[in-house]
């Protein structure tokens, strides 16, 4: 089979793999469409805090199931599903929780093991959730980033008929809104690229308003800066976006902190869960997605896709293996 294989920092090759066989628990998938984002531009070349080389990247996966391994029922076969990334040990307190994602023994798709950018995956069974039947495979690959995205707004306990700030009006950002809007919130999108803003009806400049949340999905100190100074009393700012390790240091004033009740949380990833609720808003036509995908590719054109979103020039770019 045909897999992106990252062996060190900075670099991939396209390899030819024996197809894996999947073992107790696990599932073979055929990959249908994997999507990319700007993790896999940093994982590839720059590096992540969880990857572990060698490496094939992808954790935005939907495929159709086409061999199991022991102890999984055969009603799995030829079912097409969506994978969720992570796997998690269901019993610390994090799990507990339902927030599996920052399980001490997190092991993500793409990062730990191996992901979709091939023309094959191991997945293990308890990971699959099966996609409605009403969806196609390049919708349902948004399960992904709809889900981290789903995380970010329950870190913020956004409400009916709050406001909020979004910083960024890249796929992530535009994702937010359109949740936002699916929780009867009301969004002002904060983009300064006059190309991506447009789509959105944002602001060059953050109106001469503040907000009940503010969420960053960019990884701007500017943009953390300006929305600190954008929270309402008792807003709760989301730390979305990462910063480079050399910048993630920044001045908070905690006097506003104090006197206004506000505060800071954090969003990294998503949770099983919250993969079946994107799931169920795409189906259900309550964030819509379709209109997202800007370029379709081969797997041979990875670093083409790595270009566009280091340039941000797209939106949402789909591979096919």
């Amino acid at each position: 089979m045909k897999a992106v294989v990252v062996e060190e920092i900075g670099s991939f090759e396209l390899q030819e793999r024996d197809i894996p066989v999947p073992g107790r628990g696990e599932v073979l998938l055929h990959v249908t469409v994997t999507g990319v984002c700007r993790t896999d531009l940093k994982l590839i070349r720059v590096g992540h805090r969880d990857l572990i080389l060698p490496r094939v990247p992808g954790e935005e996966v939907v495929g159709t199931i086409c061999q199991l391994g022991e102890d999984v029922h055969e009603y799995f076969l030829n079912q097409r599903v969506y994978v969720y990334p992570g796997t998690s040990c269901g019993d610390c307190a994090p799990c507990r929780a339902g927030a599996g994602n920052l399980c001490r023994d997190m092991k993500i798709m793409g990062f730990h093991r191996d992901g979709g950018f091939a023309e094959y995956v191991l997945a293990p069974a308890k990971s699959l959730i099966a996609l409605p039947d009403n969806i196609g495979d390049d919708e349902a690959v948004f399960a992904e980033p709809l889900s981290c995205c789903l995380n970010g707004l329950e870190q913020a306990n956004l409400k009916e008929n709050e406001t909020i700030g979004i910083w960024g009006a890249g796929p992530a950002g535009t994702l937010l809104a359109r949740a936002s809007r699916a929780f009867k919130a009301t969004p002002f999108v904060i983009e300064p690229d006059d190309n991506r803003r447009p789509a959105l009806n944002g602001h060059a400049q953050p109106p001469d308003m503040k907000f009940d949340v503010c969420i960053v999905a960019v990884g701007s100190n500017d943009a953390y800066s300006e929305a600190l100074a954008h929270l309402n009393p008792r807003g709760r700012l989301v730390v979305f976006s990462g910063l480079a390790p050399d910048r993630a240091g920044m001045v908070v004033d905690f006097n506003q902190l104090h006197y206004y009740e506000q505060s800071i949380t954090g969003s990294y990833g998503c949770a099983y869960r919250h993969g079946a609720l994107a799931l169920e808003y795409i189906s259900s036509g309550k964030v819509k997605v379709k209109d997202l995908v800007s370029h379709k590719l081969p797997l041979e054109e990875l670093n083409y896709a790595l270009d566009l979103v280091e340039k941000r020039k797209c939106m949402k770019i789909h591979l096919y293996p």
